[in-house]
Formats: structure tokens, sequence, C-alpha cells
């Protein structure tokens, strides 16, 4: 590379938890700069997940967020006219994202009334190990589990 790596910000943890995971979370739950908005839908489905479970919100939502982290993807190559789906594995920073942004996405697709709503169902369901987000994970490992023949391509 040419030019030197950018540095990395600092994430600042979050004022109720004071965790920096959920600074993430909130940041990637935000729309058109409305922070306040996603702290308060994010805030509001723990809450509901709390109430409804009868543990710790943020422990569920930590461990459906666990639950719907995959742990190897699969990465188009072409070699010698043929395209190849190579398993690799995935960064720790980057598997977070990946999980963050499933959650986060499959919840607005859901049919509730709010987005609190939304993503407390959705968050409920990872910590089942049930919901959208969970099954995509679990597809990314079957198709890195079938490609398994050509891991050795990686590159």
């Amino acid at each position: 590379m040419r030019k030197s790596k950018p540095k990395k910000r600092i994430t600042y943890p979050d004022p109720r938890f004071n965790d920096v995971l959920v600074t993430k979370f909130i940041n990637n739950l935000m729309l058109q700069g409305k922070k306040n908005l996603a702290a308060k839908v994010f805030y509001d489905a723990i809450d509901i997940v709390s109430d409804k479970t009868k543990e710790d919100g943020l422990e569920v939502w930590k461990k459906a967020l666990a639950n719907v982290t995959p742990s190897v993807e699969v990465r188009s190559r072409r070699i010698g006219g043929a395209t190849f789906q190579i398993p690799s594995e995935i960064r720790p920073n980057r598997k977070m994202s990946i999980g963050m942004k499933a959650l986060i996405n499959f919840s607005r697709k859901r049919h509730e009334k709010s987005m609190a709503m939304k993503l407390a169902s959705e968050i409920m369901a990872a910590y089942k190990e049930e919901g959208a987000a969970y099954k995509r994970k679990e597809d990314t490992h079957r198709m890195a589990e079938a490609n398994k023949a050509f891991s050795h391509f990686r590159f």
C-alpha cells in the first residue's frame, strides 16, 4: 500500500450500559444521523426483551448477537476461467459487524408496530437460535462447508 493505514477512531461507551459494543450497535442502527432516536429504539427494545424473558436484557442481546455472528464466509475467486467459492475465516471486527447488520436488517423486515418491537422480537428469536438472522448465519456456514474442497485455493 502506498498510503499509511488510517487511524482507528475511538468509540466511546454508551451512557446507560457503559459498553462500547452497544455504541457500535446503535451507530449501525442509526439512520440519517439520528443517534438519539436510534439509542431510544435500542434501549426500548432491551427493556421489552427483559420484560418478556424475565432475564437481563443486555445479556440476552449479547447472546443473540453471538448466535447470529458467523465465523466463516465464502469469497469468490476466479481461477483459470472458473469462479470458485472459497471458504475463509472472518476477522473478529468484521464478524461483529456482519452479525449486527444481519440483526438490524432482518428486524427492519419484520411486520410489527414499532422498530423497538421489531428489534426486540428479532433479538429474542436469535437468542433462542431461530429467526431470519440466525438462518442467514446457518446458510453461510452451510455454504462454507459445501465448498470446503476449494479451501486450498485460499489467498
